[in-house]
């Protein structure tokens, strides 16, 4: 079986696709959703004089623009940690952020605040993001950073970065960032480049979808 570029399932009723870029689309409300970027996470690890990599606030950003020319979106709707720390809040990655505002301008964009936003403190008024404590109603979904189970909606989260550990011959290992979704919670990959993860274990009606190769594999039987 080969994976897809998107998948699609069902969820709450709602038809929704899951995508390889680690991002989830929702058709009928034409929006877009992600969860942890982490903007200016290399930056600060940089200011604390550990060597990691440039140019992965560009590289999330690049990504955005061929989901959003890809999708007709009205929404994108970010599910926490979209900035990672202050040092997000530096000149060189709030002007890189504006510039890309500028090509969305038309874009309304939602902010469901996570624990790192609360750190980092709301983006720049400039980039126009609204910005929402946990949970945001919008249909049947309680939009969410933290996977905590709502009483009457169905949850959509992040937070945890989810990834799951295929185990080959010997002690060959690969960790494939996953999507998770439970009976009253679904949980999307970090979509952020530079992130870590916790690993995801199947369990009865748990599916299980993860990403690699620009491909949805299912991990779990239907």
């Amino acid at each position: 079986m080969s994976g897809r570029p998107e998948l699609q399932v069902e969820i709450a009723g709602e038809r929704l696709l899951l995508l390889a870029d680690k991002a989830l689309y929702w058709p009928a409300a034409e929006a877009l959703l992600i969860a942890d970027l982490h903007i200016g996470k290399a930056a600060t690890y940089r200011a604390l004089g550990q060597p990691v990599p440039h140019g992965t606030t560009a590289g999330n950003l690049q990504r955005l623009d061929a989901l959003l020319a890809r999708y007709p979106c009205r929404r994108l709707i970010l599910l926490g940690d979209f900035l990672h720390a202050r040092q997000a809040q530096g000149a060189a990655t709030l002007a890189a952020l504006r510039r890309w505002r500028e090509r969305h301008a038309g874009l309304d964009i939602v902010l469901v605040r996570g624990n790192h936003d609360r750190r980092a403190g709301d983006p720049a008024a400039a980039l126009a993001i609204e910005t929402l404590a946990e949970p945001c109603l919008l249909g049947p979904f309680a939009l969410q950073h933290e996977p905590t189970p709502h009483p009457s909606h169905h949850v959509l989260a992040g937070h945890l970065h989810p990834v799951f550990r295929l185990r080959g011959r010997g002690r060959q290992q690969l960790r494939l960032p996953c999507f998770c979704l439970d009976e009253g919670v679904t949980l999307l990959p970090a979509f952020g480049a530079f992130t870590g993860g916790m690993a995801i274990h199947a369990a009865p009606g748990r599916r299980l979808y993860g990403v690699l190769d620009g491909g949805v594999w299912p991990l779990t039987s239907e």
